[in-house]
């Protein structure tokens, strides 16, 4: 593969994960500040593990938006295509978390700075110097931010950048259901991975049964597509060929940013691989797939989502276990 300056340039939401942590003496529920948003957690994955990973979206000029833009560069995510904006808050989200460690959310994000990107405040170097781009489907529910995230896609992958998609559902983000499909529709046109969840495998493609979603992915003309299943591991299908790899057993306390988590350690192979999509073997296919499960298995066993994603030293422990 050609040399290129990044492995993965995440494009889309930054926000704030406010997330249960307790009560005080008096009884009052206490939230922890945690950063969050799927897009820049897969970037901070990629970077803990010590791939090249850069963020492109916008923060407010905030105390939240502060906090975000230097957790990304302590993780060693390359931050010059965060945007400030003046006008906007930082998107926040507030968590509430079951027993099992599965959330509920409640977002404070109406014309908030995310959805308010535009294309001129993206530096072109970090779309057309990246071997892949990870995008979702958050990235399309208000404007300026839908149109600026296409032409994003568009100028990658015009550069020869493989283009990831993870639609990641939020009913209350979207106006309605069939918005959502209308425009998760328009991203897997463009896409060449694509990662569903055991969860939206039916609403994105009909199908409940998971390797019966991937088929419908791959008519669609998705390269390769992965469904992930929490703890029976992830199933993954690429020209034809269908791989199963195993969960990685984990004592849950938070399942924020666990998909994420597995879509960054994904990505971080595919893109160090140095292969061709199309030279891609059932066994990469597999390794791949169960390395993103390693890296989700150490996430949830933490509480947030970028602080608990791993680094590479412990993920390949996990993995020889």
């Amino acid at each position: 593969m050609t040399e290129k300056l990044y492995d993965v340039t995440a494009l889309g939401e930054i926000l704030i994960d406010f997330t249960e942590w307790g009560f005080s003496d008096d009884g009052a529920r206490l939230f922890a500040q945690n950063p969050g948003g799927a897009v820049a957690n897969v970037a901070a994955a990629v970077a803990r593990l010590g791939g090249r990973a850069a963020f492109v979206g916008k923060v407010g000029a905030d105390m939240h938006g502060t906090f975000l833009r230097q957790t990304l560069q302590e993780a060693g995510v390359d931050v010059s295509g965060v945007a400030t904006d003046a006008e906007r808050f930082t998107t926040l989200a507030f968590v509430k978390l079951a027993e099992n460690g599965e959330r509920s959310f409640s977002f404070a994000r109406y014309d908030a700075a995310d959805t308010n990107l535009r294309w001129e405040e993206v530096p072109r170097t970090l779309l057309t110097d990246t071997r892949v781009l990870s995008v979702g489907t958050l990235g399309m529910t208000d404007e300026p931010m839908r149109t600026t995230q296409l032409r994003c896609i568009e100028t990658a992958k015009a550069a020869g950048a493989y283009i990831a998609v993870d639609p990641n559902y939020r009913a209350t983000l979207w106006r309605s259901e069939g918005d959502f499909l209308r425009q998760t529709e328009r991203l897997l046109e463009l896409a060449d991975y694509v990662k569903l969840s055991d969860e939206e495998t039916a609403l994105v493609t009909g199908c409940t049964d998971p390797e019966k979603a991937l088929e419908a992915l791959e008519r669609r003309g998705v390269r390769t597509a992965v469904v992930t299943r929490d703890k029976d591991g992830a199933m993954a299908l690429s020209g034809g060929q269908l791989v199963r790899a195993a969960g990685v057993p984990a004592v849950a306390v938070d399942a924020t940013g666990a998909g994420d988590a597995f879509w960054g350690g994904f990505l971080y192979k595919v893109s160090t691989a140095e292969k061709h999509l199309d030279e891609l073997t059932q066994e990469d296919l597999k390794e791949f797939a169960r390395f993103g499960n390693a890296v989700a298995s150490l996430c949830v066993e933490k509480k947030g989502a970028i602080p608990a994603m791993p680094e590479l030293a412990q993920v390949e422990r996990r993995i020889a276990k």
